[in-house]
């Protein structure tokens, strides 16, 4: 009579157990996997992009007006609201926060599958997830950018859906689509999650609720119209590849072979296990949050590596899941090799060269050197990590050549010039270089199809007002002439 009261405490002892074994291992895989990303001040432009644009806001800014990109902004905000704790001179404090996010994605993770499967998969589907989600590109997978703290969002939507949650899982998804917008891909899993349990008539109003509220706070915590165009509607003309296809196609097919051999000891399993095992096509939640991830990394035909980090985490859950329904054990020859592969990638971080940040940082020595701190200038190139590298002020709301050209990531098809670049964007650069013409512009074209011969604009500008005073690394700097 006396024992069933013992039952609920004894349960909860052996969660806490379990989880006081369980952290400190992910924890320590978590910041043992990036070690790399501590050691570079910046890994790629997208970072130098989220650092000015957090100098920008923190000198009064407003995003999507005078501080524009095609993002949603909760990182943009979590980068100010990190320079204003520690100061804007260092990444390292994101860098912290990447540790934290994916330790936090790999924790969900467990959970979710140590609920649905026991003990053993959720210590295998946190440690898969953490030695795969490396296994990029280390510019790709080392950077403190979009995709890294995403990830915790769409897991978290699925841990409350699985528990009928699904207020919290709205706004989760939302959280995950603020902070990048395909993570709103994770709603199509969360969906079926809903329609399997039956529970549409209560669970759709909370699910469509959480969703909602935290857009429609961000949007008008910002600019409804403004956050609309330059989250949804104004990338039209980005997402072609018209004149581009082999390269294009030539990026996803490597990017591709490398997340797969990252992913070698988490395929064969799931191989196995959809040749004799039923239980796997049960798991229809799970395939659909793999098909809806690789869906978001094809949107927009870039196949950027960092694109691919939004497969790790359903890929380590799917290789989970597998290796429960399989009849032999294949849990240690799966975290083996996939540490293997791991060390690899780790090594690849700590010792590959970087050209294009040391280019970075020897232009923006000599914008330095030629500027006083106060001047604004203008850095004509896709690498906006030289105006924080130099600590000098741009002298227009876009940050790289991309939005008023429409070229990015190689592209080199017709489709870049004035014509093709964000709408009403070139008025506005003509504006801004009337009321305050940069002291130095440094044309970084190199070749590229953006330069400046090509840009009858930006061509008329620099040959009525400036001259060449320098050249660093083939980028060109013009220093602006006296007055009168």
């Amino acid at each position: 009579m006396l024992a069933a009261p013992l039952a609920p405490a004894r349960t909860t002892v052996t969660r806490t157990a379990y989880w006081a074994r369980l952290l400190p291992l992910l924890a320590t895989l978590a910041c043992v996997t990036r070690i790399p990303s501590f050691r570079r001040p910046l890994w790629n432009p997208d970072e130098g992009f989220l650092a000015v644009q957090a100098r920008l806001l923190a000198q009064g800014g407003e995003l999507y007006d005078t501080v524009v990109d095609r993002k949603p902004p909760l990182l943009p905000w979590l980068y100010q609201a990190a320079f204003a704790l520690c100061g804007s001179g260092s990444l390292t404090p994101l860098r912290v926060l990447a540790v934290l996010a994916q330790l936090l994605t790999a924790v969900l993770l467990a959970s979710l599958a140590r609920r649905r499967w026991g003990e053993r998969a959720g210590r295998t589907a946190g440690v898969l997830h953490l030695l795969v989600s490396v296994g990029l590109n280390p510019e790709d997978a080392q950077a403190a950018t979009f995709e890294v703290f995403m990830l915790p969002w769409t897991v978290a939507a699925l841990w409350c859906a699985d528990r009928g949650r699904w207020g919290a899982a709205g706004a989760a998804v939302a959280a995950a689509f603020l902070t990048k917008q395909t993570g709103g891909a994770v709603l199509l899993p969360v969906a079926w999650l809903l329609h399997q349990r039956g529970g549409t008539r209560a669970g759709l109003p909370r699910l469509a609720a959480g969703c909602a509220l935290p857009v429609l706070g961000a949007a008008l915590a910002t600019d409804p119209a403004g956050f609309l165009f330059w989250t949804v509607t104004g990338s039209a003309a980005y997402a072609s590849v018209t004149g581009s296809e082999l390269h294009v196609l030539v990026r996803a097919l490597t990017n591709t072979a490398v997340l797969a051999v990252a992913s070698v000891g988490l395929l064969p399993p799931v191989v196995r296990a959809l040749r004799g095992a039923r239980a796997m096509a049960a798991e229809v939640w799970l395939w659909l949050w793999l098909a809806s991830s690789a869906v978001a990394v094809v949107l927009g035909c870039h196949f950027f590596g960092h694109y691919y980090l939004q497969l790790t985490p359903s890929l380590a859950l799917l290789a989970t899941a597998a290796l429960h329904v399989l009849p032999r054990d294949g849990h240690p020859a799966a975290v083996l090799t996939s540490a293997c592969c791991c060390a690899l990638f780790v090594g690849w971080g700590l010792f590959a060269p970087r050209p294009d940040l040391a280019h970075a940082e020897r232009l923006a020595a000599a914008l330095a050197h030629r500027t006083a701190p106060a001047d604004r200038v203008l850095v004509w190139g896709i690498h906006p990590e030289t105006y924080w590298l130099a600590g000098r002020t741009p002298a227009t709301r876009y940050l790289t050549a991309g939005l008023l050209t429409n070229y990015s990531g190689g592209r080199d098809g017709p489709q870049v010039g004035e014509k093709y670049a964000v709408a009403g964007a070139w008025p506005v650069f003509r504006r801004e270089m009337t009321a305050h013409a940069p002291a130095l512009v440094v044309d970084d074209s190199r070749g590229e199809p953006y330069a400046p011969a090509r840009l009858p604009t930006l061509h008329r500008l620099l040959t009525a007002g400036y001259t060449e005073v320098a050249r660093v690394d083939g980028a060109v700097l013009y220093a602006r002439l006296p007055e009168g």
